[in-house]
């Protein structure tokens, strides 16, 4: 299920190439003071009841911020379904977002009302979970909600409703195999598991079982697995274990306990030999991916088994990493990971392969390296810069209060105990050499699947002909769960009055800024936190893609990518050792109009992260090597981006937009082009850095744990003396472009896609704009929000998208608005005529209504709390302060701002951006079959372009 994913993936495409986001690390476990500390996982203290139904919680107290993470997940996944009924799973989880009995709307309405945020529902092979971090004051209608569509649900389910979530589903599936190597997962799995075995078919299901779904087989699933013995509900955040004891038996007491449930077991189904197939498909290189079966998950071999899979592949440090792509220059990427599962994991390589390289070739090294490994298995020093890496993986991940719901869940519905990542925890950090050795003896020595994915046609046929692996003896048979001794309890809720009033909401609390200087004069801005015992910094300089202007497209970026490949002292493989060594993470990247470089350090390991950080920045080396080895990887990722519908697309529409001479007139992702990558030179490198990355080009952003008298010495002593060069810094054309005087139409032809991806844009006025708000709120009603009118025309009245959405790129200059479908290949023309209908109403005889727009205000305004709960966050905000010339008290001020928008400024901001005839259409399909309907529309002159967004010649008549 899906609430606004879509445009948060394109918003991340946007940046391909931008800073990481920070969060906070670990110490260095070879730090002799706080060794002990680095072997410590902080513990989530919890409570824990079972209602009289058998319905199990768990509490959390986290007051840090004033909202509260509901996470609910039963004990069903794909793994339970028979044969014939795949995907049944998946497919209610998406029915369950249709509205209740006394509830028949959109599920999302009331949660975006009240500033829901982190909301979503997922389905995997062992069980189904929905969540939402919500404002304290809403957890009652939060609680109603859930408790609402879990025991009352079958009277709000009708065929209609069935009908409309198959087709989302479906088209689900066709956007996810519509990406390059995207049926390979499909295959693995079919591939991994016996035919007979409950992981052999994946989560998505197949087209015909779905096609077959009937309204009797769906109620007939809720029946037998949503019952209230089957699930458990974690509440985190800010809540005690009496008030949440309270509200439970208040909204959930009354539901049924369900009947008991055959549990599937573990059944690892090793092979004893090996087995390949070959796949076809669009994609840019070769990759091959390599699958080992292994015991499931909180089993003490697979923890051993996450550490080896770390060693061999986790990190640019990794033992194949460096024989791969650093020694023998064979592939542009490798990784090895372990897929956690209840009845077994799996445990996967993937490598991509350097571009004209035999695959027998990398092979060989792979075995070799494998080998090797299995021979002497991890040395001291691989373990304990992994432990301390993993440790501080997952510390990052517990300031937000969904993940710490989510870590308490697995636990529980698992294992039946919620401290889990605990022993798991400490079993991983007690693992030796030796032990990690055995295991990886024992599991990966033999028996692996391996799938090669090559480029070429898409031959539809290919899953066809490998039906998987083959039913085999040995299967366990399902076990029941247990038979409890469980009672439902009467309720005093009043379902009949509907979703319960969310009348009050809680202030945001935010840091003021502190502001300061270096001895050079690079301004410092602070916002102290004190929830955790780390520091991010950034450092934000005037630069970004637009400042590839006059220069080789991907300067910017390739440069800024280069920083920590090397320094005058240090080679890439030390730099990435010492940040493992430290738990520190240090990246590096773009933007459209800046670039920046970061560091997230625990407190105690600031200073010698600071002068790590400090070297990278100031002293690159730009080697010969180095950049040789990082060109092959990015013109593969070029290569990537061209196979891929969202990547040619925003590849495409940008310099359409923009025109030429216009520093945005390039590719948004950033990443430049063939030509100018293949000649970019270390001269270019030093002369980008000596024009934009200076000290008087920077601002140094800092949040965290830290106060001003305590961080100016410290960056003094890493950044005080660094001195401008000679020279200005250069001014960036962001010039005005006056918009066409008609639509375009532009068409990338994509043979065998199975779905259409619709781009469309026209300019809008800079994000400093005095309307900004306005235009946000506009966006957010007609397609930014999942009860938008673009996603609830096309997904859930057509059905004929996964999700459509409109959305406006950042930018210091006009940025650009866009609207985004990727649908299904029959409804292309039928798609965009819906999409016209919408923008031409919106500013014609359907204008926004009061209720659109205050739904948007208020959400808005409503998830602050739940938006800026993490440093991570306030280090958003402050970069956004920083980068559009907004006053320091933005955040603190900007709900009144919000409340105070008039609907007449909104209406006025949509005939302000909305202008269809003035649309830009990059369309990428299946040409042959789109073509001509497209054509019919009479949209406005059509071109034909190839995914560099060359003119393709008309083809000749017959």
């Amino acid at each position: 299920m899906t609430k606004k994913p879509l445009a948060l993936l394109i918003a991340g495409a946007l940046t391909l190439a931008g800073g990481m986001p920070l969060a906070w690390a670990a110490p260095a476990a070879a730090a002799a003071t706080t060794a002990a500390a680095s072997q410590q996982s902080p513990e989530l203290a919890y409570s824990r009841f079972t209602l009289p139904n058998g319905l199990t919680v768990v509490v959390h107290e986290d007051h840090k911020a004033p909202v509260v993470a509901v996470s609910v997940w039963y004990h069903v996944g794909s793994s339970y379904e028979p044969k014939g009924k795949t995907g049944f799973a998946h497919l209610f989880e998406h029915l369950m977002f249709q509205g209740s009995e006394n509830h028949k709307d959109e599920y999302f309405k009331p949660f975006e009302l009240a500033g829901s945020t982190d909301q979503n529902g997922t389905t995997w092979l062992d069980r189904t979970n929905y969540f939402e971090t919500v404002p304290t004051s809403a957890l009652d209608m939060a609680l109603w909600m859930e408790s609402d569509r879990m025991g009352h649900l079958l009277g709000a389910i009708g065929q209609p409703q069935l009908d409309e979530q198959r087709g989302v589903v479906q088209n689900e599936k066709r956007q996810g195999e519509n990406q390059p190597y995207g049926r390979a997962g499909e295959l693995i799995q079919a591939e991994a598991f016996p035919a007979n075995h409950p992981y052999h078919h994946d989560t998505i299901g197949s087209m015909d079982d779905l096609n077959a779904a009937s309204l009797g087989d769906v109620k007939q699933w809720f029946r037998d697995y949503y019952g209230a013995a089957n699930t458990v509900v974690v509440l985190s955040g800010d809540i005690t274990p009496a008030v949440a004891k309270e509200k439970m038996q208040k909204y959930f007491g009354d539901i049924a306990a369900g009947p008991q449930v055959p549990r599937p077991q573990p059944w690892i189904a090793p092979r004893d030999s090996s087995t390949r197939g070959t796949m076809t498909d669009n994609v840019a290189q070769t990759r091959i991916y390599r699958e080992w079966n292994v015991p499931g998950r909180g089993s003490n071999d697979e923890n051993l088994l996450e550490l080896a899979a770390a060693v061999l592949g986790g990190s640019k440090t990794s033992r194949l990493y460096q024989r791969l792509v650093y020694q023998d220059k064979l592939a542009d990427d490798v990784s090895v990971d372990v897929e956690q599962h209840v009845l077994a994991s799996m445990f996967n390589l993937q490598v991509d392969v350097k571009k004209g390289v035999d695959p027998a070739k990398v092979e060989a090294a792979i075995a070799d390296e494998w080998q090797k490994f299995l021979k002497t298995g991890p040395t001291a020093d691989e373990l304990a810069r992994v432990k301390t890496e993993t440790r501080a993986s997952f510390v990052r991940g517990l300031e937000k209060v969904n993940t710490q719901a989510s870590i308490l869940a697995q636990g529980q519905l698992y294992h039946g105990d919620p401290g889990q990542y605990l022993k798991d925890f400490n079993a991983f950090m007690a693992a030796t050499p030796a032990s990690v050795k055995a295991v990886a003896d024992k599991w990966i020595s033999k028996g692996d699947y391996t799938l090669t994915v090559v480029p070429g046609k898409v031959d539809a046929t290919d899953m066809a002909k490998m039906a998987g692996r083959a039913a085999a003896k040995g299967a366990p048979a399902p076990v029941l769960s247990a038979r409890g001794d469980f009672k439902t309890v009467a309720s005093d809720v009043d379902r009949g009055k509907g979703v319960p009033e969310v009348s009050s909401f809680p202030d945001l609390s935010f840091p003021k800024l502190q502001r300061g200087k270096l001895d050079n004069g690079i301004e410092v801005v602070l916002a102290e936190r004190h929830t955790v015992p780390a520091v991010q910094l950034q450092l934000l300089f005037d630069a970004g893609f637009a400042a590839d202007q006059g220069r080789k497209l991907g300067t910017s970026s390739f440069t800024m990518n280069m920083l920590d490949e090397g320094t005058s002292s240090l080679d890439s493989v030390e730099i990435a050792k010492r940040k493992q060594r430290l738990g520190a993470i240090i990246a590096s990247g773009c933007g459209l109009d800046y670039c920046n470089a970061s560091l997230n350090a625990l407190d105690d390991q600031l200073k010698p992260s600071l002068d790590l950080f400090a070297d990278i920045v100031r002293n690159p080396a730009f080697r010969d090597g180095d950049t040789s080895r990082l060109r092959g990887q990015w013109l593969a990722r070029i290569a990537q981006e061209k196979s891929q519908p969202t990547g040619i697309a925003l590849r495409t529409l940008p310099p359409l937009l923009y025109g030429k001479d216009h520093a945005y007139a390039i590719p948004f992702t950033g990443s430049g082009t063939e030509a100018s990558i293949k000649s970019l030179t270390a001269a270019d490198m030093r002369s980008f850095m000596d024009d934009y990355i200076r000290p008087d080009n920077v601002k140094i952003l800092v949040a965290g744990d830290t106060t001003l008298d305590q961080i100016i010495p410290q960056l003094n002593a890493v950044f005080g003396d660094w001195k401008a060069p000679a020279g200005k810094v250069p001014v960036k054309n962001i010039g005005q472009v006056t918009p066409p005087q008609q639509a375009r139409v532009f068409l990338v032809d994509r043979p065998g896609a199975q779905q259409t991806l619709i781009l469309a844009g026209s300019l809008a006025p800079s994000t400093e704009a005095a309307n900004n708000l306005e235009i946000q709120t506009m966006n957010g009603a007609f397609g930014g929000t999942f009860t938008s009118r673009l996603n609830m025309n096309l997904r859930e009245d057509k059905h004929w998208a996964y999700g459509a959405f409109s959305f406006l790129q950042n930018a210091v200059g006009q940025r650009p608005f866009m609207l985004y479908a990727p649908v299904q290949t029959d409804k292309t023309a039928p798609s965009i005529a819906e999409m016209l209908k919408e923008a031409n109403g919106v500013i014609g005889d359907k204008p926004l209504t009061d209720a659109e727009i205050s739904k948007v205000k208020v959400g808005d305004v409503r998830s602050m709390p739940g938006e800026y709960q993490t440093t991570s966050a306030v280090m958003d905000a402050m970069q956004g302060i920083a980068l559009y010339n907004r006053p320091d008290d933005y955040v603190q001020t900007l709900k009144s701002r919000i409340e105070g928008q008039t609907d007449g400024a909104v209406e006025a901001a949509a005939k302000q951006i909305i202008h269809p005839d003035q649309l830009t259409w990059v369309i990428v399909g299946d040409l042959a079959k789109i073509e001509s309907p497209i054509r019919a529309l009479k949209l406005g002159q059509v071109q034909v372009l190839d995914a560099d967004g060359k003119p393709v010649a008309a083809k000749p008549a017959r």
